[in-house]
């Protein structure tokens, strides 16, 4: 047996505003390090052996928080652009209630929310499954099979084709699925074949989803 933990990061400042982050390198807020501090603590009972993040800021200081609050002795984690947010293409550091205004409310959601449209100069959904689903085969899903407990801080749009995949999900039920920050997806493992999962409490949370609670 094994399991894997999904953890979003916490809220990045330009959640906070309101903006299109994609791979725009911003840090985290006070309130989304609080909450990762407390994501660990509700992560105790499990000891990890591999830790994956992306190469954007907000998920190795998520990682870092989390540490804090679980108390287990800092892994090395592995970092890879694979694990990265969506990129918003032409939408990155825009407000999205302006976009909102200039472009109408159904194209808006058509971008964020469809499995396959892509933003102007940006990726779809599709387009992120198709570097973070390959990527979980190759490196992450022989580990669990091996009895490995692994850990993966990253993103919204990153993990959003994880979760289709190890759910069977349709596209478009997973286009529209909400992913909390800082709350922990817990899938156990028999091998390679997942037999439960659970999307943990984080008692004393602030933030959930990019906004207060």
């Amino acid at each position: 047996m094994s399991m894997l933990v999904l953890l979003r990061h916490g809220q990045s400042q330009w959640n906070l505003e309101n903006r299109f982050t994609g791979w725009t390198d911003v840090g985290l807020t006070s309130a989304g390090r609080a909450d990762a501090v407390l994501a660990g603590k509700s992560m105790k009972d499990v000891h990890f052996d591999v830790v994956f993040v992306s190469r954007l800021k907000r998920s190795v200081d998520t990682y870092t928080a989390f540490v804090e609050g679980h108390g287990q002795s800092p892994i090395s984690p592995v970092a890879d652009s694979a694990l990265n947010e969506r990129h918003y293409g032409d939408l990155q550091g825009l407000n999205k209630g302006e976009t909102i205004k200039k472009f109408g409310e159904e194209q808006v959601k058509l971008w964020r929310r469809s499995y396959s449209t892509r933003p102007p100069g940006g990726e779809s959904i599709e387009d992120c499954e198709r570097r973070t689903w390959p990527f979980f085969k190759e490196y992450v899903l022989p580990l669990l099979a091996a009895g490995k407990n692994v850990l993966i801080v990253a993103h919204g749009n990153s993990l959003r084709p994880i979760i289709k995949n190890l759910d069977g999900m349709q596209p478009n039920e997973a286009a529209v699925m909400e992913i909390f920050c800082s709350v922990p997806y817990v899938y156990t493992f028999a091998g390679e074949r997942v037999t439960e999962k659970e999307v943990r409490e984080v008692p004393g949370m602030v933030v959930k989803g990019t906004v207060l609670k």
